[in-house]
Order: structure tokens, then sequence, then C-alpha cells
């Protein structure tokens, strides 16, 4: 599919460098898709509050949370090569096990394979009073492995104390990260260490939003998906089955497999709280539509034709043009009534990204059903617009 088919214009002015005010006060926008052979009215467009999620949810249906945790995996390091040394930055992205991460190095020409890098050169970190590390491999677009001369819980204690958090892009270039966001960019629920980026839609919830929902009777469950910094890239091939996806490691418990397809069983929907936990949720169902115990490495890729398994609705953030998550919102919704609800978000002020405003999804009722299609959307095909790397 061409990638181009997903850009659009968008002015800078709202890109949103700080989060809302409280938490839940941030506005949503809810997206009733429709049939292709329609057209997209203002019926299908509402300007609400996330303080109205309960409202807009009926009592069965449960919300999909990722419990993921960031770390403050942005560092900034010396480069150390025959007395001459280097300033350079890493934003970690992958965990390769317990003492090798992957990172994003910029820049990253300044780096060759057996390089040593120090970080906390201030004397800060842990009794030796540095971290060092070994480029070990250096791959394409600025993508690097770093050995580290620690490992496992003291590697995690050092990265903590000298690392920030790691602000995607749009924001990191416009302001520099503060004290604030170690707690506004992480959810109030962030339980499992991984994460080197947030699962942004969760970061809309409060306690007070919480009691309103169980109030309702709707369900909290919760997922696992480490997300990686893959996730703010935007897409660069002409052709999306040419784009080589970012895996990131998830994991979904069997109780939370068996309370789910029991929600399913009476008639509730299931509605994701972020992309993340789509992605996990939809990694873990089989062809049927039901969610199996699951954890593993996640590239899963979607795009327009991909064949839904189980996920009925979808809370996420205004996502970049040309990206793979305006492409798995515009497969959950159709194109066209994406394009139509991110033009309205922009005449109206809604605010971008991370940071900004919500959505809410309901799920086009033209979209393709996995297990009425008898698809097996697990395989790589452009069939069901689903790629696995």
């Amino acid at each position: 599919m061409r990638t181009d088919l997903f850009d659009f214009e968008l002015p800078e002015s709202v890109i949103a460098l700080y989060p809302a005010t409280p938490r839940d006060s941030a506005r949503m926008l809810v997206v009733r898709a429709v049939a292709q052979s329609c057209a997209l009215d203002d019926a299908d467009l509402t300007d609400r509050s996330v303080r109205d999620l309960p409202a807009l949810l009926q009592p069965g249906d449960a919300l999909v949370f990722n419990d993921t945790r960031v770390i403050p995996a942005a560092l900034s390091g010396v480069r150390i090569r025959d007395e001459r040394v280097a300033n350079v930055s890493f934003n970690l992205t992958k965990r390769v096990d317990g003492s090798h991460w992957k990172a994003f190095a910029r820049p990253a020409k300044r780096l060759e394979v057996g390089d040593r890098v120090r970080f906390g050169h201030d004397g800060s970190v842990c009794l030796m009073g540095t971290l060092d590390a070994t480029v070990s491999a250096k791959g394409e677009a600025g993508e690097v492995e770093l050995a580290f001369d620690f490992s496992d819980d003291l590697l995690d204690e050092a990265i903590a104390a000298i690392g920030v958090m790691p602000l995607p892009p749009y924001i990191a270039l416009k302001r520099a990260p503060n004290d604030a966001d170690r707690a506004t960019y992480q959810t109030i629920y962030a339980d499992k260490d991984g994460a080197v980026a947030a699962p942004t839609a969760g970061l809309h919830f409060t306690p007070e939003l919480f009691a309103a929902l169980d109030a309702r009777g709707i369900s909290r469950h919760f997922v696992t998906l480490h997300v990686g910094a893959g996730t703010f890239l935007p897409v660069k091939t002409d052709d999306t089955s040419d784009h080589k996806m970012h895996s990131e490691w998830g994991t979904v418990s069997a109780e939370t497999a068996v309370a789910l397809n029991a929600v399913k069983a009476r008639g509730g929907r299931i509605v994701c709280v972020g992309t993340t936990s789509l992605r996990v949720l939809e990694s873990a169902a089989n062809a049927a539509g039901e969610i199996q115990p699951w954890t593993g490495d996640t590239a899963i890729f979607i795009t327009p034709g991909y064949a839904f398994k189980c996920v009925d609705a979808l809370m996420t953030n205004f996502h970049l043009p040309r990206s793979t998550l305006f492409m798995l919102v515009s497969a959950f919704c159709g194109l066209g009534t994406m394009r139509a609800a991110y033009g309205h978000a922009i005449r109206h002020g809604y605010r971008f990204y991370s940071y900004g405003d919500a959505s809410l999804l309901f799920r086009s009722p033209a979209q393709p059903n996995a297990a009425k299609a008898g698809t097996d959307i697990t395989a790589d095909t452009d069939k069901t617009g689903a790629q696995r790397q």
C-alpha cells in the first residue's frame, strides 16, 4: 500500500509539549466509523472529554491497559578512542540481555564498533563512579548495540541514576526533559520496567476516573508490551510492505486471557487503551478470535485490510503522519474516516501526540472479522493487512 496515502499536513502549533492538568481533563474525539459507501458527517464525530469515558461505554465492557513502566532511557555519554573524546547521546530502544541494549545514537557517525563510551563521568554513578559500555555492533539509521560493563539489577540502577525520561523527538527537540516528566510521562498504573516510550493513551487516567469506571461496571485488565522507540519513527519506504517494524516484547497472562474471553462471551466489548494494548492482544488471539496466554516478541504491523480478531474499540492519542500508528487506526476505522477525523481535530484545536488529547474509536462496520472470514492473519500477507517482520 502506498505510504503517501497516510500523509497529511499538521501545523506545529498543535503539538503538545506538556500534558493536560489534571490528566483526565484532556479532550477526546469520539469517532464512530461508517461503512465505506457512506460519507462521514458531524454526527459521527463528537467532541467530548476523557472524563466522559464511563458514559461512552456500557456496563460489562472491558478496558485493557498496558502496564509497562518507562525507564529513563535517554543517556548522554562521552566516546573515548585513542585519547580522543566526543559527546554522543543515546536513546535505549530494546534490551538484548542482561548487559546489552540496542540504542539510537546521535550523532552515530562518531561511533565505530569497539569504541568505549563513558556515562556518568561526573562521578555520580554507582560505587565505581562511572558506567562504561562498548559499542558491540552498528546498524543502519543510527542504531547501535551497547555492551555495558554492568549487568542485570546493577545496570538497571545505574541507568535509573543517570538517565532522563526519553521524551519523543517532537518534544525533546523543543524543550529539555524536566523533573516533572518522570511522573507525567508515566501512567499511574505502570508496574513492569522495560519501556522506552510511554503507552500514551494511558497517561489520561486518574484514580477518580478509575472510580467512575468501576461504578459504571466496566472492568479493568492489564497486559504488558515494552514500547520501543521505533513507535515514533515515520515509514520512509514508498510502500508499506517494504517497511521493517521494530519488535517489542509483550505478555498476556492466562488469567487475563480467560477474563477477556468471558467478557466477549457475555456480549461485552474489549476496549483497548492505546495501540500497544491492541497490538499485544491481536498478537495473542487465534484465528477464531480467542485470546490465548502469550509471551514473546511481536513485530505485528497493522495496515488497512487487516482482519481484527478480538478488539472492538480503541482509545488512543493523535499520531504522526506516515506513522505505523496512523496506519493502524486507519485499518481500524477506515482511511477516509480517519483523515476526516484528523481534519476535524486540527480545525477544532485538539492537541496532538504523546502529551496531547485522545480519541475514542469504534471499529468500522465494514472492517472484516477474522473469525468470520476464516483468515489466518498471523501469516505474512498483504491480503489481511497484517505483516510480521
